[in-house]
């Protein structure tokens, strides 16, 4: 992207008159040459679709198409636009425009989540998560593709991982074993999982160490879980505030494979091997 921008610079110094218009407005639209072509380029500058495509290909493309795909591979937003990128969403906000408004708070859920990834409980949970013996993933029913995802993210870092969402009596899994002792029963509560805290008092009895992942405004008893990661509030009481859960969820999944170092490296290239030979080499 830079060296594109700055081969327009050169040509707005240093080219002929077309060029010097086709460059300056370029370098003036780079956000939306994405939804350009060169035909309404060149009406816009009143020229020729063809001397918009001479100067694309004096610049190294063979058309704008081509110039789309390079911003694609190499963007990277600078810290001047997002700023401005900031600094308008701050204004559509104010404006009360709804969009806007949703970003915003996408937004500031991402920077609750990025502070707390700093907290001592969470990598007291990404440990947790690494030493169990077992880990088993318990949420309502309606969660259980977000928990199925999770699961799998986890198990690029250690075996014993099972998610349960509650169906066909699954939680009755969690004790059929003699004792909990050793492993770790992870609860994605959300407002229509009531059964949630009676499954933690009874887990965290018969052994289990539980963590939990809830809303600010929950209201949890510390005594009922060993670590509480918190999630900002919901938008409203109907809201199961998914976009955040499924980004603390990645961070968390991404934390416990970090820490597990060169074992995760080593199993993801044994399930990518083994999912070659099966015809399945995307499936981790």
């Amino acid at each position: 992207m830079e060296d594109f921008v700055q081969k327009l610079r050169n040509y707005v110094k240093s080219g002929t008159p077309a060029e010097r218009r086709i460059a300056k407005y370029f370098t003036e639209h780079l956000n939306d040459l994405p939804f350009e072509t060169a035909a309404s380029v060149a009406d816009r500058l009143d020229l020729s679709p063809m001397t918009v495509g001479r100067f694309l290909r004096a610049l190294g493309y063979q058309g704008l198409d081509s110039v789309k795909v390079h911003f694609r591979e190499t963007a990277v937003t600078s810290p001047t636009q997002l700023q401005t990128s900031l600094s308008e969403l701050q204004t559509d906000a104010s404006d009360g425009k709804p969009l806007a408004l949703l970003v915003t708070e996408q937004i500031q859920a991402l920077h609750h989540l990025y502070h707390l990834t700093a907290q001592t409980h969470w990598s007291e949970a990404v440990a947790m998560i690494g030493a169990a013996r077992e880990v088993f993933i318990a949420t309502h029913v309606r969660l259980a593709g977000i928990a199925a995802h999770f699961a799998q993210r986890l198990i690029r870092s250690r075996d014993g991982v099972h998610a349960l969402d509650g169906s066909g009596s699954r939680f009755a899994e969690l004790f059929a074993r003699q004792s909990g002792e050793g492993a770790l029963l992870i609860i994605v509560d959300c407002r229509r999982f009531g059964r949630a805290r009676l499954l933690a008092r009874t887990a965290r009895r018969f052994g289990y160490k539980v963590v939990l992942i809830a809303t600010e405004n929950n209201d949890w008893l510390p005594d009922q879980t060993n670590i509480m990661l918190t999630l900002p509030p919901a938008r409203s009481p109907d809201d199961d505030n998914l976009p955040p859960l499924v980004a603390l969820l990645d961070c968390l999944s991404e934390s416990v494979i970090i820490a597990a170092g060169e074992e995760a490296i080593e199993r993801s290239r044994r399930m990518l091997e083994f999912g070659t030979i099966l015809g399945e080499s995307g499936s981790h």
